[in-house]
């Protein structure tokens, strides 16, 4: 198969690819032939610095296009792409570095640690200066499916991330089966917030790719800067985890641009208020889920779904398939919680560099994603909550995503996140950090009386901290070993 971004480039060449925001006044676009021959310069550089095909490359990815060349440029050089968080420290860089076997790293976002990752045996190369090319001695590489594209890494909102081969093939079909449930039109232009490290990010450059669409890239959520956007430009998708979205509604004034076709909303389970005060605000609202490990869209619901059925995140996409299972692997009935297991053409190879893991996750073709949901009677899902956050007191369940929706509804809270914290009586102990609404106050008293006319006494958090905010992951999802971590210091 011919490189995705040269068959574009031959196909749309003055198409914008990217429209890129230095700052609030100025924007800089970029049509898919310059994409194009950025990336054949830089592979140029990269062959030039004894890059060759197969190696590992890593990058520190911002949301620029000084990270998006070099991520092309992997493709079209056959190399293994190993995009990382921006915000790691040296530790977690030096980490995630050789968990992947990279034999590179390019320095754009490192140039604190570059020192430190040299004396750690780690190679640097900077190939990132415009010096002209007068002759391209490359090979480009013909595409083939089966083959490795890029290792991303987990979240970790709980515990340490894991790194998740995807081929060429998963995230091809992963585009093709979202275009199939959500459509994609010629003038379609996606503003992407979300960070280029994760998943949800580089599918969106992918699909643009592929499709032919214009990608709007937003270098950080800032909510006026998106509320603006939303408001006065033509934007017709937009990516959004449920906590950008609740702190768009909170300052949002204006009327939503009516160019603006789909909110694609994962990440997270979607509260019934913010999906309440979607539909009174008219906003078209897909609710998604997905993951890592099985690039990017699982499962995704239309807008009018959505509505109706707040809540669950509709019925998995074209070639893909999902079932819930109990403890023991046997299917449950509609309504009945259990783990879900996801199985198609979009799951991974496996996490590199660590087969007891592939192994606990990869199990006779289905992918179990330690998630825990369950499929109604017209075959939708709904993502309850993830294993790894469930919390068992005493012998009982204790799933956070109910307690915090319950806890949400109190007229002082403004945001709140409930984990598990280690007990030596009950195995763990229900606790809950809250983020009070301006000029508003309360008391661990009221929230655990109020908290009593709703919940079984065994959900009711035993302790509660009031903080200033919430520690959220690069993708803007609670990280809960974090909220873990607040409870310790006292």
């Amino acid at each position: 198969m011919q490189d995705w971004l040269q068959a574009r480039a031959y196909a749309s060449p003055e198409k914008v690819a990217i429209i890129e925001h230095i700052s609030v006044a100025y924007s800089n676009k970029i049509t898919f032939k310059q994409l194009n021959q950025r990336v054949d310069n830089f592979c140029q550089q990269l062959t030039d610095a004894g890059v060759e095909t197969g190696q590992h490359v890593a990058m520190l990815m911002m949301n620029s296009t000084l990270a998006i060349v070099p991520f092309f440029s992997a493709m079209r050089l056959g190399l293994v792409f190993i995009p990382l968080n921006s915000r790691l420290t040296l530790d977690e860089i030096d980490f995630q570095l050789k968990q992947a076997d990279c034999d590179y790293l390019l320095p754009y976002g490192t140039t604190d640690f570059l020192s430190a990752l040299r004396d750690r045996g780690h190679k640097i190369i900077n190939v990132l200066k415009n010096k002209k090319i007068k002759e391209l001695t490359f090979k480009p590489q013909d595409i083939e499916l089966e083959k490795p594209f890029f290792v991303v890494h987990t979240s970790g909102t709980s515990g340490q991330p894991k790194a998740a081969m995807l081929t060429y093939g998963n995230v091809f079909y992963s585009a093709m089966a979202s275009a199939y449930r959500i459509g994609h039109l010629p003038d379609d232009r996606w503003l992407c917030i979300l960070p280029l490290y994760h998943v949800g990010g580089l599918s969106i450059l992918i699909r643009a790719v592929l499709y032919g669409i214009t990608v709007d890239l937003r270098e950080k959520f800032d909510a006026d800067d998106i509320n603006h956007a939303l408001t006065h430009e033509p934007i017709t998708l937009i990516s959004l985890v449920p906590t950008m979205l609740y702190r768009l509604l909170e300052t949002r004034k204006a009327t939503w641009n009516e160019s603006l076709r789909l909110v694609l909303l994962g990440g997270a389970a979607t509260s019934p208020e913010l999906m309440q005060q979607c539909i009174e605000q008219n906003i078209p609202v897909a609710t998604t889920y997905g993951l890592s490990e099985a690039s990017s869209q699982v499962a995704t619901t239309f807008p009018d779904n959505a509505s109706r059925k707040a809540g669950t995140v509709g019925k998995p996409l074209m070639f893909t398939e999902v079932k819930i299972v109990d403890e023991n692997r046997q299917s449950q009935k509609a309504g009945d919680y259990g783990e879900i297991l996801v199985k198609g053409m979009t799951v991974m190879q496996g996490y590199y560099n660590n087969p007891e893991a592939t192994a606990q996750t990869l199990k006779d073709g289905w992918l179990h994603t330690g998630d825990i949901g369950y499929l109604d009677a017209e075959g939708d899902l709904w993502l309850v909550q993830r294993r790894s956050d469930l919390i068992i007191t005493g012998g009982e369940n204790v799933y956070p995503a109910e307690v915090e929706a319950v806890l949400r509804k109190h007229p002082a809270i403004k945001e709140v996140a409930v984990v598990g914290i280690p007990d030596p009586e009950w195995g763990q102990k229900v606790a809950t950090a809250i983020v009070l609404n301006p000029e508003q106050n309360t008391s661990a008293d009221d929230i655990e009386s109020y908290a009593r006319q709703h919940l079984a006494g065994y959900k009711i958090p035993c302790i509660v901290k009031f903080v200033d905010a919430l520690p959220l992951t690069g993708s803007g999802k609670i990280q809960r070993s974090a909220v873990q971590a607040l409870f310790d210091e006292d």
